[in-house]
């Protein structure tokens, strides 16, 4: 059985998933940015099986790298990272957020997060390959202007959204790459299409589907040997926007990321 840390495990998708593994006999590490209801989910989880809590608010880096710093140190067997945590499009006539470190909220905690928890971590999953990285991303993506990256002109909550799963998709690609013969694998899905979650309430969407109908996805590339670099529409190996395999373009959004994660 598998150590997996999910981060955003409090609600929606992430908490369906927890359950799912830990009733499986996975020891399940489970991320949330307020330290009561991490409490509490892990006092339920306990239930079914193992289970630990760790606190942290994605919205800042610092607070990303202690996480992935505790993590490490407390199990250095982690064989798997679910990338899930994340904000959506806010609601209806939201303007521009920004994080703790000044960085337009939804690529902070939807892309710049996810990159930095993952560095900090590929030492202990390298060290335990087989191993796994899963980023929950969307099939809704938007090529990041990389002249303006922070969103500063024109700003909308949505295409903010899909520019960060975008950046995700093609970071994806990129970092299999770098990680192929180490025994990692890595890939990016689309769970299922505007899930009941409190994130596509706030949008003012009507939820199309559950979040057991995108549980299935994230369980397979959690858990089976599904290759590396891939994107999935749930459990289908399928395309993501074509603008995140043009090779220079991730030349582009690396150099990009590692600017914004020194800044």
């Amino acid at each position: 059985m598998s150590t997996i840390l999910i981060t955003g495990a409090t609600s929606g998708l992430g908490r369906y998933v927890a359950f799912e593994l830990v009733r499986s006999g996975h020891l399940v590490l489970a991320h949330g940015r307020d330290p009561g209801r991490t409490d509490a989910l892990v006092e339920e989880l306990r239930k079914e099986g193992e289970a630990e809590g760790f606190v942290a608010d994605l919205a800042s880096l610092a607070r990303v790298r202690e996480l992935g710093a505790r993590v490490a140190q407390a199990h250095p067997g982690l064989d798997v990272l679910v990338n899930n945590a994340g904000v959506g499009a806010g609601s209806p006539g939201s303007g521009r957020e920004v994080s703790a470190d000044g960085h337009e909220l939804r690529l902070a905690v939807n892309y710049l997060a996810p990159v930095a928890l993952t560095r900090v971590l590929l030492p202990v999953l390298r060290g335990s390959a087989p191993a796994r990285i899963v980023n929950v991303g969307s099939v809704g993506q938007e090529p990041v202007d990389l002249d303006d990256p922070e969103f500063t002109r024109g700003y909308g909550g949505f295409p903010a959204y899909c520019r960060s799963k975008f950046a995700l998709a093609a970071h994806t690609f990129t970092l299999a790459e770098e990680l192929a013969d180490t025994g990692v694998a890595v890939n990016v899905l689309h769970p299922a299409t505007f899930m009941d979650t409190a994130m596509v309430r706030e949008g003012g969407v009507a939820p199309w589907s559950t979040v057991a109908d995108g549980a299935p996805g994230v369980l397979a590339l959690a858990t089976e040997d599904l290759g590396t670099g891939r994107f999935f529409d749930g459990t289908r190996p399928a395309r993501a926007h074509e603008d995140a395999y043009d090779p220079e373009l991730r030349g582009r959004l690396a150099r990009l990321t590692d600017e914004l994660l020194a800044g």
